[in-house]
């Protein structure tokens, strides 16, 4: 029992210390907490269909849906209720082509979402996926050449036409996704020219080609026809050629840039958190979402505890901006 006792005063001497004092109530954990997470550092990414009447559940994605033009002004309207400031959009277009075109045309599906956004929510944040992989015939991000190639330089046309598109139609911000070398530079140039400088140029700067895509490609129905994207997505193992397409997206006029996916790559993201003086976004991307709830649906973890934590350590890693599926049901217990 003196042995207890003297082992009890020992823990109170000043070699030790009290980290438990800063853990005993909730009120103490909120006050020394670190990380700040709140709906303001939120995006939604919806998907807008062509001629679609509603929602059209997503299997893959529990909860998420297609959404037509009525059901997308009611989502972005709850949206904003719960204090979620942006959403991303991407379109689904009711035919497709070889060279994408529906993506820069003016009457396309993101073009009229966006216009009727703004229209309802003028406040609305409105962001644009910039890539043709929704829009042409064969699933790429870009235009084929002779050989069946994604054709670098010649995607770089469409791209820059189709952010000048969604600005005009209203997107507050574009953000290409495409990982082609050199957009960035066209877009941004494309934009100055035709009057349109105010638009803010969000770059998926590091883009993994990664196995966490598969439901937003059901979602998108974006799938590639033929091969796959790593050609020109990143090799999920280079962290230092992640910070390096950061860097020169900024230089080409980049005013953020994005880490994508999120859970598998916070140090990614960490490490180009601490390499740029811009903001950074990670995307929660659809795997990730789909993982989760899987888990949840079988009972092996507790849902609510699970986003919050996994929303919490993508901006304790080091993203400003959180674009996540959870968005709307996140906000909504806030």
């Amino acid at each position: 029992m003196a042995a207890a006792t003297d082992g009890a005063r020992l823990m109170d001497g000043p070699a030790f210390r009290r980290h438990r004092r800063l853990r005993r109530t909730e009120a103490v954990r909120g006050l020394v907490r670190e990380t700040e997470l709140t709906p303001a550092h939120l995006v939604a990414p919806l998907f807008v269909e062509e001629g679609l009447d509603g929602r059209a559940p997503i299997d893959s994605m529990p909860g998420q849906a297609r959404l037509g033009m009525a059901a997308l002004v009611e989502e972005a309207r709850a949206l904003r209720g719960a204090g979620v400031p942006a959403v991303l959009l991407f379109g689904i277009p009711a035919r497709k082509d070889e060279r994408g075109t529906g993506a820069y045309d003016d009457g396309g599906v993101v073009q009229e979402a966006t216009r009727r956004l703004k229209d309802a929510l003028p406040e609305l944040l409105v962001i644009g996926d910039v890539c043709l992989c929704e829009y042409t015939s064969h699933g790429h991000c870009g235009v084929l050449d002779a050989d069946g190639a994604v054709d670098n330089d010649a995607s770089l046309p469409p791209l820059a036409d189709m952010a000048v598109s969604l600005a005009e139609a209203g997107c507050d911000v574009v953000a290409p996704s495409d990982m082609m070398d050199g957009r960035v530079a066209a877009i941004r140039e494309a934009l100055d020219g035709s009057g349109l400088g105010d638009t803010a140029i969000l770059s998926y700067a590091a883009k993994f080609a990664s196995a966490f895509y598969g439901p937003f490609r059901e979602a998108a129905d974006s799938a590639p026809a033929f091969g796959d994207r790593r050609g020109y997505q990143l090799d999920p193992a280079n962290a230092r050629m992640a910070r390096d397409e950061a860097l020169t997206d900024l230089d080409e006029g980049a005013d953020m840039v994005m880490v994508k996916p999120a859970l598998a790559y916070l140090d990614v993201l960490r490490q180009v958190r601490e390499a740029v003086d811009a903001p950074v976004a990670a995307y929660n991307v659809s795997g990730e979402y789909a993982m989760l709830k899987a888990a949840a649906a079988n009972g092996w973890i507790d849902e609510t505890r699970a986003i919050d934590e996994t929303l919490t350590a993508i901006r304790r890693a080091g993203a400003d901006v959180v674009i996540t599926y959870h968005a709307l049901e996140w906000a909504r217990r806030r």
